[in-house]
This record gives structure tokens, sequence and C-alpha cells, in this order.
């Protein structure tokens, strides 16, 4: 006769199931050539300011426009991804960055119109990945999702990690102009990619609003991230990176307190990245998902606690080992990320995630710029450790109070579907 029987939706996806997808395929494609031009693009910047200056603050400054531009136009920025087809606004986005890296690699000795151009690359890529992280929850459903989110983390880790070290030697190879070049080549193809293997699809349904604007959505979406207790804790926990990232916009003034090479600067920005690959595959494919969520505020001080070593001036394998350490920590973005998305309707999805990437880059890049600032006084060993201490208090504050709210964000995850089964009468 048949029955019933209850499947617990606690079931790990695999990632065999997760590239079984062609639209993911190129998704993920798209991205990974994006990334590591990226890569290769920041040490690239990181080599060249700080040859043209010898400044760390300088240096800070140029990397941490990597970072700022989301402060100015971001959020308003990623409403794009509800008003337009979201694949539309992908490939204009792409193609659009593709000429402003060209013409980075053609004004590279006017550092002016290199910071420019920087900050208009970075800005177009606020409504990028708006749409990017808004579509992939239509390709992939359940956890089937958090599969896919962890491939892009470790993809986008791992080609930082390859890319930073690959990218000092590159640079030293080619030169600054060249790399810059084939970042500007990886938009291009990624836009080539996205038109072919990934559907059009309409904009966000919003229900006969014709009428919306960008202004008005901007205020819809900060609204609803941050009216909602879960949403608001969520958010904090995905701006902790302000404080973790700042090893990385220090790399190349923490180099040359051990030698000039820029080889030495991509070993430390790939430190994070390596260890982010082995924590977000770890906490992906082993950790079920109501005991990520229970793990997230002690991956999250664990994200910051390693940095405080750097204080003690240990020598170059120790730092990196510290900083890797660190990257572990982060992959508690991994639960963070899947809340959020269960927790946000589809419609204003776009601008939801668009509002909190941008509180990211904004937050990663003034975290930067203050620590390029006390750089110049204190030095980079200390104020990566400061930036330790600070960023594990913040983490723990955090982690007392998502204590409070996680059981009911638990409850509403993590639930069981009927499944029509046949058994024996």
């Amino acid at each position: 006769m048949p029955g019933r029987h209850r499947r617990p939706l606690e079931e790990r996806a695999t990632y065999r199931e997760v590239f079984a997808v062609g639209e993911f395929r190129a998704l993920w494609l798209a991205s990974a050539l994006s990334y590591a031009g990226d890569q290769l693009a920041q040490v690239a910047l990181a080599v060249l300011v700080f040859r043209m200056t010898d400044s760390p603050l300088l240096t800070a400054l140029t990397y941490a426009l990597t970072y700022i531009p989301p402060v100015v136009g971001g959020p308003l920025l990623a409403g794009l991804a509800d008003l337009f087809p979201r694949r539309s606004v992908m490939v204009v986005c792409d193609l659009l960055r593709t000429g402003l890296v060209t013409l980075m690699a053609l004004r590279a000795d006017d550092l002016v119109t290199l910071c420019v151009l920087v900050f208009l690359t970075v800005l177009l890529g606020a409504p990028f990945t708006a749409a990017r992280a808004a579509l992939l929850p239509d390709i992939l459903d359940g956890d089937k999702y958090v599969a896919g989110s962890a491939i892009n983390n470790i993809t986008h880790q791992a080609t930082q990690m390859l890319g930073f070290l690959a990218g000092g030697a590159l640079v030293m190879a080619v030169g600054t102009e060249r790399a810059l070049a084939i970042d500007a080549a990886t938009f291009g193809v990624s836009a080539v990619i996205l038109l072919v293997g990934v559907r059009r699809r309409g904009g966000a349904d919003r229900s006969g609003d014709e009428r919306v604007s960008l202004w008005r959505n901007t205020r819809a979406g900060a609204r609803l991230v941050f009216g909602d207790p879960t949403l608001r804790s969520l958010v904090a926990f995905a701006w902790l990176c302000s404080f973790y990232v700042i090893p990385e916009g220090l790399a190349a003034p923490y180099a040359a307190t051990f030698d000039d090479s820029p080889v030495t600067v991509g070993l430390l920005m790939s430190a994070m990245p390596t260890g982010m690959v082995l924590g977000a595959f770890v906490f992906s494919r082993f950790v079920r998902p109501s005991n990520r969520l229970r793990s997230m505020g002690w991956m999250a001080m664990l994200a910051c606690a390693p940095l405080i070593g750097s204080g003690l001036q240990p020598p170059l394998w120790a730092v990196v080992a510290l900083w890797a350490l660190s990257g572990v920590g982060s992959a508690y973005q991994l639960a963070a990320n899947a809340a959020f998305v269960a927790a946000v309707p589809p419609s204003g999805r776009g601008q939801a995630f668009g509002l909190a990437q941008s509180g990211i880059l904004a937050g990663q890049g003034l975290g930067i710029l203050l620590g390029g600032f006390a750089a110049e006084v204190l030095g980079p060993e200390a104020v990566v450790a400061l930036a330790g201490v600070a960023g594990l208090s913040v983490a723990t504050m955090l982690t007392l109070s998502w204590t409070q709210i996680r059981g009911d964000v638990i409850s509403s995850m993590v639930t069981t579907e009927p499944v029509e089964e046949r058994v024996p009468a």
C-alpha cells in the first residue's frame, strides 16, 4: 500500500549534482575568468603604486579603491538587478569593464587617471555581483544553492591564491601594463560565455508597478534588510570581513619588512584565500546545514583571532600560516549567505544582495584605508594585530546576539517535506 516517508531537508547536495546544471557551469566559468584576471590586476596595481610612490598609505589607498566605490553608488546601482533582466545586466557590466581596464593598461603611468578608472571599474561590479547573486537561486535550489555558493567561494579563493602567487611572477615577466590587459580580456570572454550559456530571463516581478525607480528600490531594499532582526544579524556577520581583509591591503608594505619581491607580496595575498578554500570545502561537504548555523559565531571569531599573532613579528612562514588559519574561519560566510537567501523574497533579492555586498566592499575599503593610515605610524605588523583584536571583539558580540535568534532561523530553514514512497503492505 502507498505510504508517505518524510525526507529531511538536511540532506547535503554534492558538487557533481551542481555541475550537472549547464547554466551553473556557464555562470561559474564566467566568474572564474573574471576572478583570475582581477587577482592579477590587484598584484599589478599594488606593485605599480608602491614602486611609483614608495608609500604604504598610497598603496593602501589605491587598493582601497577596489572596495570604496560601493559607498557612493553600490546600493543604488545594485537595484538594476531587480529592474532589468539579470543576465543582461551582467553582460553590459562586463563589456563596460573591458573598456575601462583596457584604458588602465594604457594609462598605467598616471596615478590620478589610474585611480579614477579603478573606481569606475569597481563601481560596475556592484550591479554585476547583485545580478549574479540574485540569479543563482533561480538556477540552483535547496542545498544545491549552498553547494553552488561553496563552489563559487572556493573558486574565488582558489583563483586569488593562484592568481596572487602566479600574478607576482607574471608581473615580473610581462610587466604591469600587460597584466592589466589580460584582466581586460577576461571580462570580454566572460560576457561571451554568459550570452551563450545562461538563458535570458525577465526582470523581477514588481507586481504591476511600472514606475519603480532606483531610489525607491534602494529605500525598499534598506527597509527590507535593516527592518528584520535576522537579516540585520546576518548582514553584520557578512560585514565583519572589514577587519580581516586589512592584511591583504597591507601585503606590499608587509612584504617589504622581509624583502622587496613581488613574489612575497603574492605569497602573503594568497594566504587567506588558501585557508578559505580549505574551510569552504570542509564546511560545505561535511557539516550539516543546521550545524553550519550553530558554529557560525565561533568560525567568525576564528577569522579574526589568528591575526593578533602578527604583532609578535613572526617569520614569513608563520605569518602565512596565521593568515591562512584566518581564511579557514572566514568560511562561516557560507552559512550566513544561505540563511540570507532563505529569508529574502525573490522580488527584492537583487537589491538585498546588492546592499549587503556593497556594505561588504565599502567596509573592506574603509578598513584598508584606515589600516594604511595607521601603518604609516605603527608599521604593518602592529596594524594587522590591532585589526585582529578589533575584529575578535566585534565577532564575540555578534556571536552572543546570534545565539539568541539562531534557533528560530534553524527551525525555519531546516524543515521536512513529504515525499511519496511505496512501501510493502
